[in-house]
This record gives structure tokens, sequence and C-alpha cells, in this order.
């Protein structure tokens, strides 16, 4: 409670001591007062004018072209369009349609210029999605509205004229990339034709060096053994020619001899059913329907053909053995021949593959390097045509994206406020000012009175001068002329109360006019 005391005293000690220096407040309040009062109301007019735009960005094709054709997002567009519309560039366009770029005379004027529409314009959400705002202020109200008017109109035509320069690049890059790689392909495929025709013997038609190899080895081996199995057939036939012209008397010809050496008319179909058993037997099962009419087409084929040979065999055995012996010679003969003939045909198709096989093994080293040249171009030529066609394609998305474009933008512009030239001013507030004027000047006042109170302080009670020299105050002794100190504080306290007064009664007026001012336009323009 002590402490509560003290802490009151001294700061009563401290107010006394501003009273006592009150002149200064005075002086402070008239030197800022009147000075901030004429600044305030010399200030000029500030005239304020807007405009609000929607930007829709709702596309019915935008559903419809989803999949077929090259689609961007509007509204990242407008996103980044709003970031970069006080942009510098931008702001030099401006200047220069509005004019601003005229009253510029040196290059420290057009800085400034440039930096007074950074300021001035603003661009903001008016509070819901792509609904947007555009201010500026100036002296000249017909020029606020020309700079928002302008600002409003590269809005626009720069979102919209950026799409279409992106997509007037994105056409002209694209058509420059399928230019190049259609020479590329050109190139590609007379690089192709050059090797074809270079190395057209070491080239296969089919498969690779090797497959060919194998293949043609395997046919090698397979005439070979066809060619052994003829010549195998002819000794049998020569040999049982050969011991009928020996023992004539006793020749006789078995039915096992004779099925294989004989030819009927049956011989050929019988062959062909045999080729389509195989056939069916590799497909299906032996229980299939096929699989048994065949082989009971077969089997009586079979038994037509012995019961031929057998009416055969009977009527040679009946008629003069001479006779009989001399037609299956010519049988048997004719059969040699006809193997013979085949076995020539092999022949040449064996000396065939042999000198294949023997020019692939003289281009072994040749031929692998030769195809993994080959390859290697293929490989090539194919990555080649597979990225000019994906840009055939994504030219063919392109177009339609214009097309689409064209026939409807995706992003439409909606003027909700259009700018005006406003007609009463939006600035300055000088009732804020008026009111800031003067609480600055009391406040300096007050400041430099407690500043001095404290330099040269003026001692008010006893204690503080027991607290200055650590002596003790025995008594107080009055001044004689009292009536006449309080005469003197008396006319002091009035001219403090006159001159506050006055500043007072200046800011009150000043304020007042204020008001009627601001009351009549708004009557006015109402």
């Amino acid at each position: 409670m002590q402490d509560l005391q003290k802490t009151i005293e001294l700061l009563l000690d401290y107010l006394k001591g501003v009273w006592v220096k009150k002149r200064y407040v005075m002086i402070c309040t008239w030197l800022i007062c009147p000075l901030g009062f004429a600044y305030v109301a010399s200030m000029p007019d500030i005239y304020q004018s807007q405009a609000r735009v929607y930007v829709d960005t709702r596309s019915v094709l935008q559903p419809l072209l989803r999949g077929l054709a090259i689609q961007t997002n509007p509204q990242q567009e407008i996103s980044m369009m709003v970031k970069t519309l006080l942009s510098r560039p931008n702001l030099e366009i401006i200047a220069r349609e509005s004019d601003l770029d005229v009253t510029a005379l040196t290059p420290e004027d057009y800085e400034n210029m440039v930096s007074q529409l950074t300021n001035n314009i603003t661009l903001r959400s008016a509070g819901r999605d792509n609904l947007y705002t555009i201010a500026y202020s100036n002296s000249d109200p017909q020029m606020a509205k020309t700079v928002v008017q302008e600002t409003l109109d590269l809005f626009v035509e720069g979102a919209l004229g950026s799409s279409r320069k992106d997509s007037d690049s994105a056409s002209r890059f694209i058509e420059e990339q399928i230019t190049d790689y259609e020479n590329r392909l050109s190139s590609a495929e007379q690089r192709v034709a050059d090797f074809q025709r270079k190395y057209a013997s070491l080239l296969p038609q089919s498969g690779s060096f090797y497959q060919n190899y194998t293949e043609l080895k395997s046919q090698f081996e397979q005439t070979e053994l066809t060619i052994r199995e003829t010549e195998q057939q002819i000794k049998a036939l020569s040999g049982g020619q050969g011991g009928q012209n020996s023992q004539t008397d006793s020749f006789a010809v078995s039915p096992s001899d004779s099925n294989s050496v004989l030819t009927t008319r049956y011989d050929a179909r019988i062959k062909n059913l045999e080729e389509r058993l195989d056939e069916l037997s590799l497909k299906y099962t032996d229980l299939h329907p096929d699989v048994i009419e065949t082989k009971h087409l077969l089997e009586s084929l079979q038994k037509s053909r012995q019961e031929e040979i057998d009416s055969y065999l009977a009527n040679v055995s009946s008629e003069d053995p001479s006779s009989s012996l001399g037609g299956l010679s010519k049988e048997i003969r004719i059969e040699v021949s006809r193997l013979q003939s085949l076995i020539a045909s092999l022949n040449v198709r064996r000396d065939d593959y042999q000198r294949k096989i023997d020019e692939i093994k003289q281009k072994i080293d040749l031929v692998p390097q030769v195809e993994a040249e080959f390859t290697a171009l293929n490989r090539d030529y194919g990555i080649t045509k597979r990225k000019y066609e994906e840009l055939l394609s994504r030219r063919e998305s392109a177009d339609l994206a214009q097309k689409a474009d064209v026939s409807s933008e995706d992003v439409q512009f909606r003027v909700i406020d259009p700018p005006l030239a406003p007609l009463a001013p939006t600035g300055p507030n000088r009732l804020i000012g008026y009111t800031a004027v003067v609480f600055i000047g009391f406040a300096a006042g007050l400041g430099v009175a407690f500043l001095i109170s404290q330099l040269n302080p003026v001692l008010i009670r006893g204690r503080q001068l027991t607290a200055l020299t650590s002596y003790p105050v025995l008594g107080v002794v009055s001044h004689l002329n009292v009536k006449g100190i309080r005469k003197v504080n008396r006319a002091r306290i009035a001219v403090f109360a006159f001159s506050s007064g006055l500043i007072l009664l200046m800011y009150s007026a000043l304020m007042a006019t204020e008001i009627l001012q601001i009351d009549l336009l708004s009557r006015i323009f109402a």
C-alpha cells in the first residue's frame, strides 16, 4: 500500500512538473497544429475508379473433348494472369495506352510514374471465385477511369491472348518437330534401302542367319535320306528282276512283293487318306468321328486294292507263265525308271542345298555382322517412325483443340461493373488528418514539457529536497506575496486555456466544414 502511494505521488509530481512547464505545450501546439491543418487542407482530392469482372471458366466442350484433344486448365491460366498483371511490362503498356507516359519528361519521372501505378492499381478477389475488382486512385477522375479501363482490357486480352499464343507456339513446335522427324525418317528409310541393295546376297529373306543355315542343313540331310531310300528300292527291284531272268521256271511273286511293286488305281487315294489320317491324329484322338470315318474309308480302299491285285495275279497264273513274267518285268522296269528319275531330281536338289550351305559357310564371318547392322538400322528406323506417328497424332489433337477454341472460348469475361469517372472524391480522409494533427501537437507539447521538467526540475514538495540533498526538511516558509503569485498563476492558466481553446476551435471549425462538405456531396450524388 505504501508503494502504491509513493507511485501515485510520483505521478502527481510529474504532472505538476509538466503543468509548471505548460508554456512549452502552447509553443508546440502553435508550431505544429496550424501548419498541420494547412497541410491537410491543401491535400488534393483523390478520385478512385473501379470495375468488377467475373471470369467464367465453364465450357460445354470440355467434357466432350476430354481424351480427344489437348486441353489446358483455364483456372491456372487466370491465376497466372492475376499474378502477372501488375508486372512492369504490363504497367508500361497501361501507361502508354492511357497517355500517362506523356507527362514523364525524364527517366526519373518515368520511374516515379511506374512506381505510382504499382502502388495505386489494386487487383483483388471480390469474395467469391473468379470475381475480381480492379481499382485505381488519381487526382484526375477521368484519368482514374482510363487507367482502370486499360487495366481491364489488358486483363481480358492477356488471358485470351496468352491461351492463343500458347496454342500457336505449341502448334509451331509440333510442326517443326514433324518436319524434322520426317526428314530423319526419310534418311533412315534411304539408309535401310541402300544397305539392303548393298548386302542383298547376305541378308536372309526371312529369319536369321543361323535359322536359315539350320533349315538348309535339315533339308539337305532329308534329301540325302530320300536318295538313299530310293536307291535301296531300285536295288531291291533290280535284284528281283535278275532272279527272274536266271530262274524263270522257279519264279514266283509273293503277295507281299506284289503289293509293294504293282501299282493300282487306288494308290493315290490311299496315299492321300494316309496323309489326312496323320493330320487328324495330330489334332484329335482315335475316337473322333473324322478319325474313325477316315480309317474306315482307308480300310475299304486297301481292301479294294488287295482284291484288284489278287484278281490280277489270278489272271496271270491262269495264263502262260512266260507271258505273266514278261508283264511283271515290264512293271518293274517302269517303276525302276520312275525311281531313277526321282533320284536325278533329288540329286539336283541336294546339290543346290549343298551350294547354299557352302555359300553361307564362306560368309559365316560376315553375315552376323551384316545382320547386326541391319537390325540396328531397323531399330533406329522403328524408333523414328514411332515418334513421327506420335507427333502426327499430337498435331491432330492440337488442331482439334484449336478448332474448339475458335468455336467456343474456354474463358469468358463478364464485366459486372464497368469503370466510371467518379464525381465525388474518395480521399484524402481529412477528418482523420485533422484529428491526427491535434493529437500530435498536444502529444509533442506534453513530451517537451515533461522532458524539460526533468532536465530543469521544479521542487513541489519538501520530500523532493530531502531526496536530492539527504537533509531533512524541518519546516516550510510560505511566500509573502501569495496574492501576487496566485494572480500570475491565474493569468498563465487563462493564457493556456485561451491558446488550447483557440486550437480546438480551429480543429472544430475544420471538422465541421469537412463534414458539411461530405454531406452536401452525398446529397448531390445520392
